[in-house]
């Protein structure tokens, strides 16, 4: 997005965005933004006071969205028993054949799931999977022999949230095209699975600051007494 382009000039114009808002009042002023052509993605990103060079600080977790995500996701199943993945709802399934293609580069996925036996044979191509964000994690409920359930989960909103190298972490909460309380209940539902990650032995201030934005606005600072108690 370029800084002066006519909707960020509009979207200055339409708050302060030097100000923190409560989080009902940032959903409002970001919903009196001009739109974008498209559905845009609303974004939640966290800056967070742990040291993200250290293991026992990583924060990562996960949490269903009550109102979803709005967006669909595709679904890739490791397991031996494809044709019960597909019918409980995978896009893709299988175990040798599937990791023979994604080795050749098809990454045609968005998460990827996979039994425990399964995941045995996985591990071999963490090396593709790992830097893609792909690879199944029992941390975040995508190594799991009740597939059904999984899929369930992952397809109805439930959303994975990691800490990158700066210490940041971006969750989408929603669509602009949400209702601003659909947004609202989403971005509680984070802020509190967040908040709950923080790792046990860490002391000091834990979440720096929040904010919220679309695929193509500017950010709105969220106030800190939304997030104080974590």
């Amino acid at each position: 997005m370029e800084k002066h382009s006519k909707r960020y000039r509009a979207a200055v114009k339409a708050a302060d965005l030097t100000k923190e808002y409560p989080l009902k009042e940032a959903v409002d002023v970001l919903v009196r933004f001009p739109k974008a052509k498209f559905d845009e993605t609303v974004e939640l990103s966290f800056s967070l006071g742990v040291d993200p060079t250290a293991g026992e600080q990583m924060v990562r977790g996960t949490t269903p969205l009550p109102n979803g995500s709005g967006k669909k996701i595709r679904v890739l199943v490791f397991t031996d028993n494809p044709d019960a993945a597909i019918a409980a709802g995978a896009d893709h399934a299988g175990l040798q054949d599937i990791m023979a293609k994604i080795n050749e580069g098809w990454l045609d996925f968005d998460v990827a799931i996979a039994t425990t036996e399964a995941m045995k044979t996985v591990r071999t191509i963490a090396r593709v999977l790992g830097p893609k964000g792909l690879m199944p994690n029992p941390k975040s409920g995508t190594v799991t022999d009740d597939i059904a359930a999984g899929i369930k989960a992952v397809k109805a909103g439930r959303v994975e949230f990691k800490m990158d190298k700066t210490g940041n972490i971006g969750v989408g909460v929603g669509k602009r095209s949400f209702t601003p309380a659909q947004i609202v209940e989403n971005a509680l539902a984070v802020v509190d699975a967040v908040g709950k990650a923080k790792p046990a032995h860490f002391k000091g201030h834990y979440i720096k600051s929040v904010a919220i934005s679309s695929s193509m606005s500017p950010a709105v600072r969220v106030a800190s007494s939304e997030f104080s108690k974590y």
